[in-house]
């Protein structure tokens, strides 16, 4: 453990309200915050602060002041760090990546056209990193009644779930909340006959298969986490769906990737996809093998 979370800004409503969410899990964790801001224009610094926008480096010193002020009028005495980097952002965020336990990023919220917010460097590093990134957008943080929500989280019992589960338990047993597991699978091909319908047989013996795992996959992480509540969904459709819907009134929603070290293209599953750009909560994508 290394202690650190890390979040990225860039002066948008939605990085400080990412900035808040860090500044809250790092209390909860006990950990140090990191305050990044990059930009490859960065001037070398005066003695003095920037006073005014004829100074090249008076807005990354304001968005770090802005940030700086949200974090210590919500949490006063957490451990802080800023960095003001003189590079590429996505060299920045991937670099303090490697160097944090979590890497917190703010999000847009555009409506109607939302399946499309995600920006490109948020989209490389979600892609990429082996570190656990929570995708935050405006007025996300936690307020006194949503930290207090349930934390979701969806499992695949088709590949290797441990880091998934250990930060999903951690994450409810730090807020002392239900975690609440959500799996979703498709009916095989010979559930449905010739007019369309399901087999009410097969879709019964469908669903019995897929409790019976995931309470197998969740057996040892109860044993392990007794102090948290957990309720476990078995969903006879596409994960997707199944998520946001569970998502509505959650704290968190957690959703896993798998990391491909050779995958050059910045590409996520249409799970994480559905995820973060139509949750109603902040997202974590936990990276696993």
């Amino acid at each position: 453990m290394k202690d650190v979370i890390t979040v990225g800004l860039d002066g948008t409503p939605e990085s400080l309200s990412a900035a808040r969410w860090a500044a809250h899990e790092a209390r909860l964790r006990n950990a140090r915050l990191r305050l990044l801001h990059s930009w490859v224009m960065l001037a070398p610094e005066s003695s003095a602060h920037p006073v005014d926008e004829r100074d090249q480096n008076y807005w990354p010193h304001r968005i770090m002041n802005e940030a700086r002020e949200a974090v210590r009028a919500q949490e006063p005495d957490l451990p802080l760090e800023e960095s003001l980097a003189t590079k590429d952002p996505l060299e920045a965020l991937e670099e303090a990546a490697g160097e944090s336990d979590l890497m917190v990023l703010g999000s847009r919220d555009l409506g109607a056209v939302s399946r499309y917010v995600l920006g490109e460097i948020g989209l490389q590093i979600v892609a990429h990193t082996e570190t656990p990134v929570v995708l935050v957008r405006n007025r996300q943080e936690p307020s006194a009644t949503e930290s207090d929500r349930d934390v979701v989280v969806g499992l695949s019992l088709h590949e290797p779930c441990e880091a998934l589960l250990d930060f999903a338990f951690h994450s409810a047993a730090r807020r002392r909340v239900t975690l609440r597991v959500v799996h979703g699978r498709h009916l095989p091909a010979h559930a449905y006959n010739r007019g369309g319908g399901v087999e009410p047989y097969v879709a019964e013996m469908t669903a019995k298969d897929a409790q019976r795992e995931l309470a197998e996959a969740l057996r040892p992480w109860r044993e392990r986490f007794p102090e948290v509540r957990v309720a476990e969904r078995v969903e006879l459709e596409s994960p997707a769906p199944a998520l946001l819907r569970d998502a509505v009134e959650a704290g968190l929603l957690i959703v896993g990737r798998r990391h491909k070290r050779r995958m050059l293209a910045a590409r996520i599953g249409h799970v994480v996809q559905a995820a973060v750009h139509h949750a109603p909560c902040p997202v974590a994508v936990v990276p696993h093998e």
